[in-house]
């Protein structure tokens, strides 16, 4: 089953047709418009300050600021610690590029599904505000034929608010809080289950109390993190600010080249750096997602399309600063291409043939299922007896010093592994240790701990790990309730919370890993139908944009 969810994700999210509507939607509002991430920059900073609202006529649940910081809360967690190093570890520095780009155009396409959702908001009978990409298909996407009304409309927005209610579950909820315990567990010797207990408190206290404690906790959240983060990020750094100006050429001067093998980097191509830049860069700021309107729905504002100014701030924050800063860290000290003791992951590991273990060779047989091994390996003292022509590739780079332990005992393995189709297959007694490279978060750690930071890396990763992640549960339980409230009724907007809290705990002492699948199929899913909608309405979406006052 894991398998098959893992490569539906990775079909979905990685099909062409799915990466040219999102980049083709951002490139055509932005021409359409005039390149209002550009334009309309400082009038966007202008209005994150409120300056030109008219506060007396504007009604609503939260400020723009607080708007701002509660969207962002969503989308600045985990992917800016391990997205990038993930985009890097794959794509080399020419994914940072692309993720860069994809954050420009992304800029412009969060604009503009914010003021549509904004311009279509609704008030619920306790007086709170409701919005989002369902509210204004269910109102402008049904259509006439021979005078017969066509919902189709209100059958995307229910199509889009189901994968919303799943992605409040499996993006901000179960994930989140995974990767927190193991986090403070790992660091700090924390059991898993007092993480849980303590944060679901926490999460009660915020969440129960509506949009307006919500956007409070945020508002304070927000700004501190970012903050802490870049200035630890700096200080990586400026300790390597020697290999600064080499870094950064490294992004651009491998953009149409891809990136050539060095170290235990086994080498990219332009097209898995594009892939992987443009895939990474989504994941993180979320542009044409369709969860951010439904923040900023509730911001206090006469104008829909300047809270769509607020929003464009998004991306540039999230990507272009926090992403750059990340990326930058990894390539200065040079961890991206080193190889590390580490405990190999099963889905990483490939037994495959080739030529020789030149770069080349190795890349060109993972490229093809005919050079996965098949059959039964000996092991003697942990060590594996590899016959002539066969590698073990660990975390795409030929892996070093492998042993093979028992894990109760630590001691070395002696016995058998069967292989199939390149992947040995581990029962939960064993576990297979060497040098390899690494990705994701562990390979920003090594950031860290390569400059002063030194072993307290580990500290500073942990905490930054809880404020990303806790923050982005906050974000989420509110768009799954609003998603509720769409669904079900207003009714149902308590009973969700009291769910969303039990199901939190309930992951802080669960492997829920297959979710991060299941919710990336969830939110490829929820931008098809907000896409095609921000499309079919370009027209008021200009007419509103030409509402605001050059």
């Amino acid at each position: 089953m894991t398998d098959i969810i893992n490569s539906l994700d990775a079909y979905l999210s990685n099909h062409p047709v799915f990466i040219a509507l999102l980049l083709g939607t951002g490139i055509f509002f932005t021409i359409y418009l005039r390149f209002p991430q550009i334009r309309l920059f400082r009038k966007a900073i202008r209005a994150v300050r409120g300056k030109d609202d008219n506060h007396e006529k504007t009604h609503g649940d939260a400020t723009h600021f607080q708007a701002l910081s509660t969207a962002l809360s969503g989308t600045v967690g985990t992917g800016n610690i391990a997205g990038v190093a993930l985009a890097i570890h794959l794509g080399g520095p020419a994914a940072l590029f692309w993720m860069l780009v994809t954050a420009a155009i992304g800029m412009t396409t969060k604009m503009v599904e914010v003021t549509l959702s904004h311009k279509y908001r609704t008030t619920l009978p306790d007086g709170t505000i409701a919005g989002g990409p369902m509210y204004f298909m269910k109102e402008r996407l049904n259509f006439h034929i021979n005078g017969r009304l066509i919902p189709s409309g209100i059958v995307l927005a229910v199509m889009f608010s189901i994968f919303t209610f799943i992605g409040a579950f499996g993006t901000g909820c179960l994930p989140q809080v995974n990767s927190i315990s193991l986090a403070l567990g790992a660091t700090f010797g924390i059991p898993s289950i007092i993480t849980g207990a303590v944060l679901s408190v926490i999460l009660a206290l915020v969440i129960l109390g509506g949009i307006k404690r919500i956007v409070k906790v945020t508002s304070r959240v927000v700004p501190f993190m970012a903050i802490a983060y870049f200035l630890c990020a700096m200080v990586v750094i400026i300790y390597h600010i020697d290999n600064l100006i080499p870094s950064i050429a490294s992004i651009f001067t491998d953009v149409f080249t891809g990136t050539a093998a060095t170290g235990g980097f086994l080498g990219s191509t332009v097209a898995i750096a594009l892939s992987k830049g443009v895939g990474r860069g989504l994941f993180s700021n979320e542009a044409g997602q369709g969860s951010a309107p439904i923040a900023h729905a509730a911001a206090k504002c006469d104008i829909p399309a300047r809270e769509g100014l607020v929003a464009l701030l998004e991306p540039f924050i999230d990507t272009i600063i926090i992403c750059t800063l990340t990326g930058l860290m990894i390539l200065t000290s040079g961890v991206w291409n080193q190889k590390f003791d580490n405990t190999f992951q099963k889905a990483d590991m490939f037994f495959v043939t080739a030529p020789s273990d030149n770069a080349k060779d190795i890349k060109s047989a993972l490229a093809s299922s005919e050079n996965l091994y098949n059959g039964t390996i000996n092991v003697a003292n942990g060590n594996i007896d590899l016959e002539h022509n066969l590698y073990l590739v660990h975390a795409n780079s030929l892996a070093e010093d492998v042993v093979v332990r028992i894990i109760e005992t630590g001691d070395p393995y002696c016995g058998s592994l069967t292989i199939e189709k390149g992947k040995p297959q581990l029962d939960d007694e064993l576990s297979v240790e060497g040098r390899s490279l690494i990705h994701s978060a562990p390979l920003t750690l090594q950031a860290f701990s390569s400059s002063w930071f030194g072993n307290s890396c580990a500290y500073i990763v942990a905490i930054a790990l809880l404020l990303f992640a806790f923050s982005t549960t906050i974000a989420w339980s509110y768009y799954g309730d609003r998603a509720a409230s769409f669904l079900f009724g207003p009714k149902a907007i308590t009973p969700f919370r009291i769910v969303y809290i039990v199901v939190f705990f309930i992951g802080s002492i669960t492997d829920t890993s297959i979710v991060w699948a299941v919710a990336s199929i969830g939110i490829v899913l929820m931008a098809v139908p907000n896409l095609i909608g921000l499309l079919i309405l370009h027209r008021e979406v200009k007419d509103e944009v030409n509402k605001l006052k050059e």
